[in-house]
């Protein structure tokens, strides 16, 4: 929770879950086609698609943090699921969850 002048203010914040294989990210370089550069936080660089229900509903940009699934079958590449707003990048700073 975060003190804003005086009034507590509840943020949510989606937290990886490691059963469902899910890692956090941060979009590198946008490659067009609905792909995209991620470095996760396990050390590998993985392809990652974005879902068109995504693509219409957000816009991915270089430096957003996102989780994302990597692939049964390749390790390397992997699906979007999520990309979190400002205010839960500062909370997953402040919580240890982000270098």
């Amino acid at each position: 929770m975060e003190r804003v002048e005086g009034t507590e203010e509840v943020i949510r914040v989606r937290i990886p879950q490691k059963k469902k294989r899910e890692v956090l990210g941060v979009v590198e370089k946008m490659l067009g086609g609905r792909r995209v550069r991620v470095q996760c936080l396990d050390g590998i660089e993985r392809l990652a698609r974005i879902p068109g229900r995504l693509k219409r509903r957000q816009w991915i940009k270089s430096g957003d943090v996102v989780i994302i699934v990597p692939w049964d079958f390749q390790d390397e590449k992997a699906d979007l699921i999520y990309r979190y707003k400002r205010p839960q990048v500062e909370w997953l700073r402040k919580k240890g969850y982000l270098k």
